[in-house]
């Protein structure tokens, strides 16, 4: 790009604001211009706020160590620093809804890691390789914004990713069933091992709102736009058990499915290695180059081993193989902070920078 754009991270503070500080270091495409967080920090700089806060492993980025934090409820303020923002804030719903719309009124597009506008119609809920059509929505959100550069889109709950990617080459075989268990990692709920010591030598049945989150979602990543929304789709239908586990990023996923036609192993291995998005056709910056990768090795993917794989960006599967009740299973695997969380946000800023939704103020 011949000018870099100017990007905005709403709640910066927390662990998913701090991952998109690392990956923005020295992006091709933008610049953070401007850092974001309650008013309790505001007016500091960002090393300040953060003393002995820093969850990463990787150090913090020196570019963003002198900043000052904003507040994030100053919208026109934040608004006039920034051609658009990531937001990543940790507050009520209500209140998250209403200030992604007072961004994008502000003329400011709003690419959201946050779950509060995943169900608004018009709203595209993005895996970037799986339903990038959905950006067209845009235009119909527009519309009903009264904007004319303004929007909203998000990304989908960080779980989904560790299976609806590999579904996604297989849906001309129309899956008709799937049951899911999700093994999710404790940076899913913003903690470390420090901050959560319940979670060591222990598994945690329930994650509050996850099962609902994981059934619904992929229909609407599924769907397609009608009359100016997105009508989810009606199949799979999906079961989902969601379990906190002592691991500190990577979700695994424990997936069994039914489809409506006949599929083969050799062919599902077949869709998954060959299988390409428009990221990896457009070469964006964060596209892993390749989407799936598939281990052979009855004990793969694990989560220590694999969660890193295409920089945190790749989608991991093991163990296709025949089931009793259902045609086929399979695990999958992805990082749940990367992929799943600011890693999807900055590919699906990537890409709507390519489509052009996103261009400079």
């Amino acid at each position: 790009m011949e000018k870099k754009l100017r990007a905005g991270v709403i709640g910066a503070t927390g662990m998913v604001g701090q991952r998109f500080l690392t990956l923005l270091e020295n992006h091709p495409y933008f610049d953070v211009t401007c850092i974001a967080a309650s008013a309790r920090s505001a007016g500091k700089t960002y090393e300040e706020v953060m003393a002995g806060r820093w969850k990463l492993t990787s150090p913090m980025p020196e570019y963003v160590k002198k900043m000052v934090i904003f507040d994030a409820s100053e919208t026109e303020k934040v608004a006039s620093l920034c051609d658009f923002v990531f937001c990543a804030v940790d507050m009520p719903k209500d209140a998250v809804k209403e200030l992604e719309y007072a961004y994008a009124k502000a003329e400011t597009p709003v690419v959201s890691n946050n779950s509060a506008h995943r169900f608004t119609p018009d709203v595209p809920m993005m895996i970037p390789e799986v339903n990038p059509e959905h950006a067209e929505i845009i235009n119909d959100q527009r519309k009903r914004l009264g904007t004319k550069r303004g929007f909203i889109a998000v990304k989908p709950n960080c779980s989904i990713q560790s299976y609806v990617p590999l579904l996604a080459p297989l849906m001309d075989f129309e899956p008709t069933q799937v049951v899911v268990s999700t093994y999710q990692a404790i940076s899913g709920a913003g903690k470390t091992f420090a901050e959560f010591p319940e979670i060591i030598d222990n598994v945690i049945p329930y994650i509050g709102g996850e099962e609902e989150k994981s059934e619904q979602e992929p229909l609407k990543v599924f769907g397609h736009i009608e009359n100016g929304v997105i009508v989810n789709a009606t199949s799979p239908v999906i079961s989902a058990q969601c379990y906190r586990v002592p691991v500190s990023d990577g979700h695994t996923a424990s997936v069994f499915v039914n489809f409506k036609k006949e599929v083969c192993k050799e062919e599902i291995l077949k869709r998954w290695a060959e299988y390409k998005g428009q990221p990896q056709i457009l070469g964006l910056p964060h596209a892993p180059k390749q989407f799936i990768t598939y281990f052979e090795e009855d004990n793969y993917p694990q989560a220590k081993l694999h969660r890193d794989i295409e920089d945190g960006m790749g989608i991991t599967a093991g163990r296709l193989r025949k089931d009793n009740l259902f045609q086929w299973k399979f695990v999958g695997l992805s990082h749940n902070t990367v992929r799943g969380a600011a890693g999807g946000a900055v590919l699906t800023a990537e890409l709507l920078t390519r489509l052009g939704y996103i261009t400079s103020k």
